[in-house]
C-alpha cells in the first residue's frame, strides 16, 4: 500500500510484528510500509541481551537508525560502536554498509528504522555464507553462497561444456 497521505501516532499506536530464535528478537511497528514507497520507515525494539538481526548487507538499500532509547552496540565491518539515545547510524549498500544491532543494557532499545527500498531487496550474510532476497510480490528466500551453480546448469538447450 503505496504511502499516500499524513500518518501519526507514537510508538505503541503501530501494530507490532515480533520475531524471536536463539540471540535473535525484536518488535517491528511499520510506520510507512516499504511496498510501494522510495523509504520505509518502521519502530524497532529490542530486548536486552538481543539482535534484531544476524549481521549483514543489502545490495541497494541504505539504512539510517535513529536510536529513541535504551543502549546498544553496533557491529559494522570496521569497529563496533556503542549507541545510546539522541545517536544516528547510517549503512550504505553494499560490504561497506553490513550491520547487526544488539542491545546491551537492562530495558528494551527503541529505534526509527528508515530503509531506502529496491524491488527486489538482495541481501547477504557473511557470517553465514548466506545471500537472500525478498520482493514486494511478498516472495523470498535465502540461499547458501556455497550452493551457486554455472549459468547453463540444467538447461536442456546447452548442450555439454
Amino acid at each position: 500500500m503505496p504511502f499516500d497521505s499524513v500518518t501519526s501516532g507514537a510508538f505503541d499506536d503501530f501494530d507490532a510484528r515480533r520475531e524471536a530464535r536463539g540471540a535473535f528478537a525484536y518488535e517491528k511497528r511499520v510506520v510507512v510500509p516499504k511496498s510501494g514507497n522510495r523509504l520505509q520507515v518502521a519502530f524497532m525494539e529490542i530486548p536486552p541481551g538481543k539482535s534484531a538481526y544476524p549481521y549483514h548487507w543489502h545490495e541497494s538499500i541504505a539504512e539510517v537508525y535513529v536510536i529513541l532509547s535504551g543502549t546498544g552496540v553496533v557491529r559494522s565491518p570496521e569497529r563496533e560502536t556503542a549507541v545510546a539515545p539522541g545517536d544516528v547510524v547510517a549503512f550504505p549498500p553494499g560490504p561497506a554498509g553490513a550491520h547487526r544491532m544488539t542491545n546491551t543494557g537492562e530495558g528494551p532499545l527503541r529505534y526509527v528504522d528508515i530503509d531506502s527500498t529496491a524491488d527486489p531487496d538482495v541481501v547477504h550474510y557473511p557470517d553465514s555464507g548466506k545471500t537472500g532476497y525478498s520482493a514486494f510480490s511478498g516472495s523470498e528466500g535465502r540461499f547458501r553462497d556455497t550452493d551457486a551453480v554455472d549459468y547453463y546448469e540444467g538447461e536442456p538447450d546447452a548442450g555439454a561444456s
